[in-house]
């Protein structure tokens, strides 16, 4: 086992659930890890409190121009464990390859980066840039860890570790996710003119909403597509001799660059509007969000993004640029007005999965693209 694979399993090894999901212990093991790796190696390092015990891991490699600096970033907490048919953290390797939580969200771009920053220094030849590799909590959540990472942060250029399957992308839809609550009146099932259902008028909303959702896909973007609305969570009721006073939905908007979170609220906003004029029964209010993210989308024509092209066309790889509908780290940095790209071996439909695993020559091919661009960037 190649010593890039041999860390990556030991990374699966560690349970670093995100502690905001039922039995998650948090990232501290795997923070440990991470820095005991760079001070066995002679590399600078040090951590970043997010949370109390939860903290972001960073090192650092000088550069020959001290005035630059280039981010490796990945984020070192899992998904829950629930669902999973496999050990989740035995990273047993089967058919080339490596299975377990973790394994290719985000362990295995993680794994990739460290040891790209290890030969660096190993090499005794500096980069062009100080090179800085941040393991970051908190991505599977809220974000919590990049975005303190990104306070007071000087870059001029990010490469975010995410299962891209080997492709440059440039792009990511935003989220906002909200709740919507209607308010009814209980009464007995028996005599429900006494009452008003907020179930039936929640229905109405649902309706409305799905109505509106050809509105929101008129909008594409060239790698993105459409926009996307989903109501995926819906709450009511006490029990069925009641009528219902109060029922939830929750709501899934996904963003297009150009979009930001308050116009998009004032558009539902002016649905749920014309819906109680138009049928006075119906009493809703939206919440605050819940979760927030923008989109992100770096110029094709900007230097990182010509030399990851150039390097993937010299590894005789796919080297156009695409855009992917999840959300990411990245994000955080683009609003800084850093150049930023995602990229990383795997795919995302392994992500979170019952059977979660990474292509070893991907993880293995991952590694020489990370050192070549933290090499060759000017």
């Amino acid at each position: 086992m190649s010593s890039v694979l041999q860390t990556l399993a030991d990374l699966v090894r560690i349970n670093s659930i995100n502690s905001s999901y039922e039995g998650g212990p948090g990232e501290k093991d795997c923070a440990a890890y991470v820095r005991r790796f760079f001070e066995q190696r002679g590399i600078e390092v040090w951590e970043q409190e997010v949370f109390p015990g939860r903290n972001n891991v960073i090192a650092r490699v000088p550069g020959r121009d001290p005035a630059r600096r280039m981010v490796f970033e990945a984020h070192m907490d899992t998904v829950s464990i629930k669902g999973m048919t496999i050990d989740p953290f035995d990273p047993v390797i089967r058919d080339g390859k490596l299975h377990g939580r973790g394994s290719v969200d985000d362990k295995a771009g993680l794994a990739a980066m460290m040891h790209a920053v290890a030969d660096i220094h190993a090499s005794g030849e500096l980069p062009p840039c100080e090179l800085w590799l941040a393991a970051v909590v908190d991505e599977e959540y809220s974000f919590r860890g990049v975005v303190k990472l990104c306070e007071g942060l000087d870059a001029v250029a990010a490469v975010v570790a995410e299962p891209t399957e080997f492709r440059c992308v440039i792009a990511s839809k935003g989220v906002l996710r909200w709740r919507i609550r209607t308010k009814g009146k209980a009464a007995h099932s028996s005599k429900p003119h006494l009452g008003i259902n907020a179930i039936t008028a929640m229905a109405r909303v649902v309706l409305a909403i799905q109505e509106d959702h050809e509105r929101v896909q008129s909008a594409g973007h060239p790698l993105l597509g459409p926009a996307t609305c989903n109501v995926g969570v819906i709450h009511g009721g006490v029990q069925v001799n009641f009528v219902p006073d109060e029922a939830v939905i929750e709501i899934d908007r996904r963003l297009l660059p150009g979009e930001e979170v308050e116009p998009v609220l004032a558009q539902y906003q002016v649905l749920l509007d014309d819906l109680m004029r138009r049928h006075p029964e119906v009493v809703a209010e939206m919440e605050k969000p819940m979760l927030q993210d923008w989109s992100f989308q770096t110029d094709e024509n900007t230097p990182l993004v010509h030399l990851a092209r150039e390097v993937l066309h010299g590894m005789s790889r796919e080297d156009g640029v695409c855009g992917v509908p999840f959300g990411s780290d990245a994000s955080k940095f683009s609003r800084l007005g850093i150049p930023t790209i995602l990229f990383g071996p795997g795919s995302i439909d392994q992500a979170h999965a019952a059977v979660e695993f990474v292509e070893c020559a991907e993880v293995e091919a991952a590694l020489a693209f990370y050192t070549q661009i933290a090499r060759r960037f000017i």
